[in-house]
């Protein structure tokens, strides 16, 4: 029955071509627009660490000295309590992490000197991420205690200074300090870059700068304070720092610390030490509200800090509204198309078609223009993904489609078209045989 009425539906589509091109055309259109803006929502709104997620957490502790309790504690930590439940070790894997700007350059290699991005990050932050390497590896709990001069570098800056090969063991200078290379990462792009989201529920949805590409250059995390020392860039203050940049005793949060924790009873355990560390931290007089402590999951956190851009949001749904409209139109021209063949119709139920047997050939029929439609749909959206990846936003390099995408394309641009089918072919399967025959 399906290959009958398959057979009517291309009969029907040959027998109107303009009206079918047209058809297909606005199916097409929409569902370009809609894929376009549905694929970066998808890719900039996934897990960025899928398979782990559910076990890092972002412990946040109140430094700050207001009299009212705010509503929720920093986004990021004061030095002294970051520390402080690093060195307690009471995850599975505990890493602390901070960013900021320096000046490299190889020696060896006679280029000129490049300013890019350093993450100063203690040992666990590797496998607790599982950033993947290329060569070498990163360094062990016992560089970090020594504050040793290694470094791990990023795939594009062993390309740019190295031309691609195994870098380990060569030796970069960072400011006025040389650290020798002891692993290269492969390409790596979380999306975002989750361990440094933070404040963006105060940034009016202006989120793309979270999904910028990782730093350039690793070191251990206190090796890191020492060689770019004074160039760090605080969160919140709430008191001058007495030297700008020199933050490790000074009343700011600028730093964050993140835990893995691999079962529930861990998680339970952990709240209750983060609570109990506060409430030690207000005894002793340097947290004045204990209470406002909390430990989201990692995407809890990103959830909390609203990372996906507000301009995609309102992309996306205007992308959607369009593929309505485009719907709205669709339906018309179906509805047309199926009560002008009444005659036709009135014919085949006359010779004993049932309403179903009408009701399915046309919904075939549509179904038909919706998989042409979104084969079309398909071209326009990879164009439309082209024309993404060549605009100067920070996720425009992400912006391509993957297998599931391509399937939601044809899954959309049918149900689409099937949706859009229903009342016009209700309407023609419900034509009175009588009345038609009579007419025509």
């Amino acid at each position: 029955m399906f290959r009958y009425h398959l057979q009517l539906a291309l009969h029907s589509l040959r027998r109107n071509k303009m009206l079918t091109a047209l058809m297909v055309l606005l199916i097409a259109v929409g569902i370009g627009a809609s894929m376009t803006t549905l694929t970066v929502m998808h890719l900039l709104s996934g897990d960025p660490l899928p398979g782990k997620s559910q076990r890092i957490f972002h412990p946040q502790v109140d430094p700050m000295p207001d009299e009212k309790m705010r509503e929720f504690p920093p986004d990021m930590m004061d030095y002294t309590s970051a520390v402080d439940l690093w060195r307690a070790r009471r995850a599975d894997r505990q890493a602390l992490v901070v960013d900021s700007g320096i000046k490299l350059r190889a020696p060896d290699t006679g280029m000129p000197p490049l300013m890019t991005t350093m993450l100063s990050a203690s040992a666990d932050f590797f496998p607790m991420f599982d950033v993947p390497f290329a060569y070498g590896s990163g360094w062990s709990e016992q560089d970090d205690a020594k504050r040793a001069r290694v470094a791990v570098i990023s795939a594009d800056l062993n390309d740019k200074l190295f031309g691609g090969g195994n870098s380990v063991g060569r030796i970069l200078r960072v400011r006025d300090a040389d650290v020798r290379i002891v692993g290269v990462l492969k390409p790596w792009r979380p999306s975002p870059v989750y361990y440094m989201v933070a404040g963006g529920r105060f940034s009016a949805g202006d989120t793309a700068g979270y999904y910028g590409k990782t730093e350039d250059v690793f070191v251990p995390f206190f090796t890191g304070l020492e060689i770019n020392d004074g160039h760090f860039a605080q969160f919140t203050c709430w008191a001058l720092p007495e030297t700008p940049g020199h933050l490790q005793n000074a009343p700011c949060v600028w730093l964050q610390l993140w835990v893995q924790l691999d079962t529930q009873a861990k998680v339970a355990d952990y709240r209750r030490f983060l609570a109990g560390y506060a409430a030690e931290q207000k005894a002793a007089g340097r947290i004045r509200h204990a209470a406002n402590a909390r430990m989201p999951d990692l995407m809890e956190w990103l959830d909390f800090n609203g990372v996906v851009p507000r301009d995609v949001k309102l992309q996306t749904w205007l992308a959607l509204a369009f593929l309505a409209i485009c719907l709205f139109n669709t339906v018309g021209l179906l509805l047309a198309k199926f009560m002008r063949r009444g005659g036709e119709i009135g014919v085949r139920r006359a010779l004993g078609a049932t309403r179903g047997t009408i009701f399915g050939h046309c919904l075939v029929e549509a179904g038909l223009i919706g998989l042409i439609g979104g084969t079309l749909g398909l071209c326009l959206t990879l164009v439309g993904l082209w024309a993404i990846r060549q605009q100067p936003i920070e996720y425009a390099d992400l912006a391509h489609l993957d297998l599931t995408m391509l399937a939601a394309t044809f899954a959309l641009a049918v149900a689409a078209s099937l949706l859009a089918g229903l009342f016009p072919a209700s309407r023609a399967s419900r034509v009175a045989p009588a009345i038609q025959l009579k007419t025509h």
